[in-house]
């Protein structure tokens, strides 16, 4: 007999091929976040959970699936998951890490270039028929050259991200949490303390997981230490970024702009975000491509049926 997994959210068809080969599915996933009622419908039975940060595992959820060995999370962080009370039930605990690390990072490029070149601005001057011609006036935007780059976070990701900005002649500043010593991709990266990092910073772009200590790291106290030209980025996790904050930063002048990809309430968004201009906005892309979707897919199979078969996973976290 196939083992019985919960798929919280169908994936790519190569990864579903897999899957469909591999396991029975407790109930065949819908492409919409999965309601409370449907996500216990799924793991009563199931042997195997692969979720997505959307759906909340916690410990109402993992007493209701008795059989439960492994849950698989489709991302690198697992804040969805109640990993002490999995850890109590003796169920293992995956994610996908380095997998969407160039695709987060290419995904953050492609909003600092878009805020500082005013992309989707001039995309819809030209499609609203209002571009009447060339003009020396016209969507001025920033050059990046000779600017600093502020990351908030040099794991993976804010490396990945720091390590591009030596091809547009940025200089990289850097803060972490942690007070280890970090031997840094580049020597010529900066760490400095988090008010200098504001400060300095042009373009400010957290990579952190998302913790209580972590959680609105980027406030209104935060905000008013940052440039008046500056741009903020966020790619990493919604919550870190206190919007409501960020709304009035943008509203009174004291924040050039912002590219958001994560939000704090997704999908909603904070109320007066997108009738700001000079805030590109997208909807949760960081690791979408087709190739790194298919990756992060069959990582989550790989660490399920090593668990299932009495081996150890190859990416756990509790």
């Amino acid at each position: 007999m196939r083992p019985k997994l919960y798929l919280a959210r169908p994936f790519p068809d190569p990864v579903m091929a897999v899957i469909q080969e591999q396991f029975q599915l407790t109930v065949s996933p819908a492409d919409h976040p999965p309601s409370a009622a449907e996500i216990l419908a799924g793991v009563r039975d199931a042997q195997a959970a692969i979720c997505t940060l959307n759906e909340r595992m916690d410990a109402g959820v993992l007493s209701a699936a008795p059989a439960l060995r492994v849950i698989a999370n489709y991302a690198v962080g697992y804040n969805n998951i109640d990993v002490e009370a999995a850890k109590a039930r003796g169920i293992i605990v995956t994610n996908t890490p380095d997998v969407l690390t160039n695709a987060t990072a290419d995904l953050t490029w492609a909003l600092i270039l878009a805020v500082a070149r005013r992309v989707v601005e001039s995309d819809q001057l030209v499609r609203q028929h209002q571009w009447t011609g060339w003009s020396p006036t016209q969507m001025l935007g920033v050059d990046l050259a000779g600017k600093t780059l502020g990351i908030i976070g040099m794991g993976r990701i804010g490396q990945a991200v720091a390590r591009r900005a030596a091809g547009f002649e940025m200089n990289v500043l850097y803060w972490t949490r942690s007070e280890r010593p970090l031997q840094p991709a580049n020597p010529s990266w900066q760490r400095v303390s988090f008010e200098e990092l504001l400060r300095r910073s042009d373009f400010l772009s957290p990579h952190i997981p998302l913790a209580p200590d972590t959680h609105h790291l980027i406030n209104d106290a935060a905000l008013r230490l940052i440039k008046p030209t500056a741009f903020l980025i966020n790619a990493a996790r919604g919550p870190v970024v206190d919007e409501a904050a960020l709304v009035a930063a943008l509203r009174e002048g004291r924040l050039a702009g912002a590219g958001l990809d994560v939000y704090e309430k997704e999908p909603e968004l904070q109320l007066g975000l997108r009738e700001l201009p000079q805030v590109v906005l997208l909807p949760h892309l960081g690791s979408a491509t087709a190739e790194t979707r298919i990756r992060m897919g069959m990582m989550c199979v790989e660490n399920v049926l090593a668990v299932l078969e009495g081996k150890p996973a190859p990416n756990r976290v509790a």
